[in-house]
């Protein structure tokens, strides 16, 4: 068995079937607390699968507004066996904001900022067929999803192929892991495709909005605070993309093959869509 630094091997378990106990050796998702300094203050404790944690904390950085780039950051030092991180800003009059969000993320997620970047504006458009692909892309390589089934993936894709991908417990964690990788590898995330396995809550699509990806695609479904943003900030938002079907939220002129409809934000209006759409 290949081994997978997000999952822990080899757990022996009791599962119940056919009338009767077995054995069964499984393999579950590792889960890890890392605590992030800012020029020696405190600022996060992140509960994560230790994989890709500087990314992590490069994305998380990134999201809350608290850089830009890369070159905003003289130091950065993870060390995954203490569970700390340590950043050391070019600004030395950075504080730690000390409003906090508690978020519905796994684990309960924090942000310091609800601030919303300009409405996406994006000239992207792909077809249903397109968006089907890169959902089988992304699950195809998603390793530890498929050794535990407790971990979520995400990828950050152009019209044709994956770009970077994240996994992690935390939904919100694969996209601050993808985020992260991007400005460490200076990769644009501007027009762009978010595929992920997760919930699409209305944090992860504030984190979307701050890395301008003007598509979004769950296996799954949205929240309701979600779709209205999605709405609000000019964001194509499809869930349960699975067997060839997609239901579509919002912004319907990025898909072809997809007639324009106005949505409307008030009610629980969502749009279809198949192989067979318009037959």
């Amino acid at each position: 068995m290949k081994e997978l630094n997000g999952i822990e091997q080899g757990i022996i378990t009791r599962k119940y079937y056919d009338g009767k106990w077995h054995d069964v050796i499984l393999s579950i998702p590792k889960e890890s607390p890392i605590t992030v300094y800012v020029n020696g203050e405190e600022l996060v404790t992140i509960i994560c699968t230790p994989v890709k944690t500087n990314f992590l904390v490069l994305g998380y950085l990134y999201e809350e507004g608290i850089i830009d780039e890369i070159e905003d950051i003289s130091a950065l030092g993870v060390c995954d066996d203490n569970a700390i991180a340590s950043v050391r800003l070019k600004n030395s009059n950075f504080k730690v904001p000390k409003k906090k969000i508690i978020t519905s993320g796994c684990g309960g997620g924090i942000i310091f900022s609800e601030d919303f970047s300009d409405k996406i504006d994006s000239k992207l458009r792909v077809s249903p067929d397109k968006i089907f692909k890169l959902m089988k892309m992304m699950l195809g390589c998603a390793e530890n999803y498929h050794e535990s089934g407790g971990i979520h993936a995400s990828a950050l894709c152009s019209s044709e192929t994956m770009v970077v991908m994240g996994e992690d417990i935390g939904r919100h964690n694969t996209i601050d892991k993808i985020a992260g990788e991007c400005i460490f590898r200076k990769i644009s995330m501007m027009d762009k495709i978010l595929i992920t396995t997760g919930r699409i809550s209305s944090e992860m699509l504030r984190q979307a909005v701050k890395m301008k990806i003007p598509i979004i695609a769950s296996l799954t479904s949205p929240t309701e605070a979600a779709v209205r943003l999605a709405d609000k900030y000019n964001v194509t938002l499809a869930g349960y993309v699975r067997n060839n079907k997609m239901t579509l939220y919002s912004n319907s002129h990025r898909l072809t093959d997809v007639e324009n409809i106005e949505f409307n934000s008030d009610s629980q209006l969502a749009h279809e869509v198949n192989e067979n759409y318009g037959c």
